[in-house]
């Protein structure tokens, strides 16, 4: 009963946002691939993924200058704004992941983040490994493209 005074139903539950943007980005900082949902909030989350990049730049800096394990390639948390939070992930080749993530999703934690980037990671592995793919090209496989579009929500 308070539940449904509070404008939720008890039947359907909200459904908790997933990443509203994925990027992947070139060594050398140019996008190799860029979803976001909604699409007509596109180039504000191409202006979020690039201005990660200068906090993914510091984070990288940061691990050379400390001893610390370089099998991490999880750079947490890059940035928290008022509706998303931007995450991180670097490949030993310098590819870029980036993640934009509702900040309304409280249920969403570090370990779940983290092995959504390990799935985008073994799926970027794939796209690299197929014999037609020239690196550094944009990436266009539709296999890569699924499984991005399974992390996110379509918002109704």
């Amino acid at each position: 009963m308070l539940l449904r005074e509070r404008g939720r139903d008890e039947a359907n539950p909200p459904v908790p946002k997933m990443a509203v943007c994925i990027a992947v980005i070139a060594k050398e900082n140019y996008p190799l691939y860029i979803k976001s949902i909604p699409t007509e909030n596109e180039l504000k989350f191409h202006y979020t993924v690039h201005t990660s990049l200068d906090v993914v730049d510091e984070k990288i800096s940061a691990m050379g200058k400390a001893l610390v394990d370089q099998r991490e390639l999880y750079l947490g948390l890059l940035y928290p704004t008022e509706d998303y939070k931007v995450y991180g992930y670097v490949t030993n080749s310098k590819v870029k992941f980036v993640m934009v993530v509702d900040s309304s999703n409280t249920a969403l934690r570090d370990n779940e983040i983290r092995s959504m980037f390990r799935k985008l990671h073994n799926s970027f592995t794939d796209v690299m490994c197929n014999p037609f793919y020239n690196p550094g090209d944009q990436i266009q496989s539709r296999a890569f493209d699924n499984m991005v579009t399974s992390m996110m929500v379509q918002v109704c």
